[in-house]
């Protein structure tokens, strides 16, 4: 078994030779003074290296705030520096907008720096951080080299701050995780999305909670933006990715509820064909399976009540 383990760590490295683990970061103007690195609309493999994330950075009178860190000590080394090619600012700040790998563990590039996130964001990284390093790393290999969790350093508390010129609107919601935090720079009029929104990519369940999710949604289609950079896929000035995962999150809701109710098998819910219109979406077919593994369990149950017993 070690041997075999050490043949696949091997083989990653191989089709991933440190030299080339570049992840070709271009910082792309938004707005005044806002920039994200938009991810590929892909699953995690090692010639990606994890790069499948958006990330972001203002740049302030009082230095730079960070919106998420990517998924690995490289990429936050890389995005700190190609931040330095854009501004001689410091980084000042950094927000995690929720628990997944792909949003913070960049941290350790940016542990001179207060990193601060949601309380339940918070306690999800401290408690299972570790592990979802670990199985980063089986997915994309030498890439995370020397990555692991570093846990944000504060909690942001909900409300509107000023800092450095910019208002920012710190919301707290759920819905894609038990904690997601929307930043909305009132001066731009960019919202941060998080993977709240997923614009052109299926979205991923792994911690959802459906319902929440969608009243989320619902009260994000009433937030005034100019510009909206979601957690996954292009950035947006409308609001059709808004309601592109509301959809694509209810066709989940409505087809596991009817699915449960009418004793359908999860390994034949597996192979349902999704409606035309997500269809197109990248990997539709792989974060549907696992959306099933993710969530359906929970339907069966609320159909199929556990016997009482006598």
């Amino acid at each position: 078994m070690i041997y075999l383990a050490y043949g696949i760590v091997l083989s990653w490295l191989m089709a991933s030779p440190v030299s080339a683990m570049d992840y070709q970061l271009v910082p792309q103007a938004v707005a005044k003074d806002t920039y994200a690195f938009v991810g590929l609309a892909e699953d995690f493999t090692p010639s990606n290296g994890g790069n499948i994330v958006n990330t972001a950075f203002v740049v302030t009178d009082h230095g730079v705030i960070v919106i998420d860190t990517g998924p690995s000590l490289r990429y936050g080394k890389q995005m700190r520096a190609a931040i330095s090619r854009i501004t001689d600012k410091p980084v000042v700040r950094v927000y995690n907008t929720h628990l997944h790998p792909d949003h913070f563990l960049g941290n350790q590039a940016f542990k001179d720096v207060s990193i601060l996130a949601l309380e339940k964001t918070i306690a999800g990284i401290r408690a299972h951080g570790d592990r979802f390093a670990d199985n980063l790393y089986r997915m994309v290999g030498g890439w995370m080299q020397g990555t692991q969790a570093l846990v944000p350093s504060g909690v942001v508390i909900p409300g509107t701050r000023e800092f450095g010129g910019h208002t920012f609107r710190f919301i707290e919601r759920a819905g894609h995780t038990d904690a997601d935090l929307l930043i909305l720079d009132a001066t731009t009029g960019v919202l941060f999305a998080g993977d709240v929104v997923f614009n052109g990519r299926t979205p991923t369940t792994p911690h959802a909670d459906l319902d929440g999710w969608i009243e989320t949604l619902e009260f994000l289609s009433t937030v005034p933006f100019d510009v909206l950079i979601p957690g996954h896929g292009p950035v947006v000035k409308t609001r059709d990715s808004i309601q592109q995962t509301k959809h694509y999150v209810q066709w989940l809701q409505n087809t596991f509820k009817e699915a449960a109710n009418e004793g359908v098998d999860m390994a034949e819910l597996m192979f349902y064909e999704p409606p035309r219109q997500f269809q197109t979406l990248p990997v539709i077919r792989s974060e549907f399976q696992r959306s099933v593994s993710h969530l359906f369990p929970s339907f069966e149950a609320r159909a199929v009540p556990l016997a009482q017993p006598r």
